[in-house]
């Protein structure tokens, strides 16, 4: 691989990563006055808006397949992944679903083996993502007594990590038909709103505009739309498309990271010596897993 594009990857995939892990502060204040599933579908729609705004041509579909893919896409990463997220929340404690859904490198990792085609499987991988578990798991457990398990929530969030890792496998095999990140990100977006209509009227579509549009809270609506979905899902896809499923992947560990520092910036939360191994750690296991293999270890 090119090594500008391989920088270019992994650049694109920290920008996402970095918003990613901040949006938790703008979803805990907009939850006071609107629905999880509300948020979702006001965000992807700002998002598809803008997109269509940036690049305002259609996407013409090469073969008929292909739209499956973009649908499916819209299925994994946006409808299911998102619901069964916060329906796990609902269920479960934040810090269960916050190491649970760290697991989805390794799914993406299984899936991508079995799927794609150079994507393979390196010991290397698996110890960077023992470590970053562990350190996830501290991070995410510091101050806690015990572990305490929520079978439903937790199976939820599992689901959830799995879903994302078929989004992510399938986002590598769209950018093998060479579409344009944009067009195809908010074709995937198209389908993901469709796809949660229905959710719509199971659990209510009911926003208070009056609230919504509150200075505080249109501003971190549009950031949630403007930057957690329309810019964080193009670069998503395009890290996905220079680095592979599986390379991309390994910075959700950062998400966690990412989290309790912004914690302590913004909302001034203190940070114990615990929290600060646990992020050690998961940094570690992200620098493990992305290690090259030399030509005399395996690969699987």
């Amino acid at each position: 691989m090119n090594r500008n594009k391989e920088i270019t990857g992994h650049l694109l995939a920290f920008i996402t990563i970095f918003i990613w892990g901040t949006t938790f502060i703008s979803t805990k204040i907009l939850l006071k006055i609107i629905s999880p599933i509300e948020i979702l579908f006001i965000r992807f729609t700002i998002g598809f808006i803008v997109l269509l705004v940036v690049y305002p041509h259609r996407l013409k579909v090469k073969e008929r397949k292909h739209e499956l893919y973009f649908a499916a896409s819209g299925l994994c990463g946006v409808t299911l992944y998102y619901l069964l997220e916060n329906i796990a929340l609902t269920y479960t404690f934040a810090s269960n679903v916050g190491i649970i859904i760290s697991i989805a490198p390794f799914f993406t990792a299984i899936f991508a083996h079995l799927l794609l085609d150079g994507e393979k499987l390196r010991l290397q991988f698996f110890i960077g993502f023992a470590v970053a578990v562990i350190g996830i798991f501290l991070i995410s457990f510091d101050g806690s007594n015990h572990l305490k398990l929520n079978p439903l929530g937790d199976i939820l969030a599992v689901l959830a990590a799995g879903v994302w890792a078929v989004y992510s496998v399938l986002m590598k095999k769209i950018s093998g038909f060479h579409y344009n990140t944009i067009q195809a990100t908010r074709r995937i977006f198209f389908y993901g709103l469709l796809l949660l209509i229905p959710a719509l009227f199971i659990f209510g579509f009911e926003p208070n505009i009056n609230q919504v549009m509150q200075p505080v809270n249109l501003f971190n609506i549009l950031f949630l739309g403007l930057g957690a979905s329309a810019l964080c899902f193009v670069t998503w896809n395009s890290a996905v498309k220079l680095l592979g499923a599986v390379k991309t992947s390994v910075y959700i560990y950062m998400v966690p990271v990412i989290t309790v520092v912004t914690s302590v910036i913004v909302l001034n939360e203190t940070i114990t010596g615990i929290a600060v191994f646990g992020i050690v750690l998961t940094l570690a296991g992200l620098f493990i897993s992305e290690i090259k293999p030399t030509a005399k270890q395996k690969e699987f």
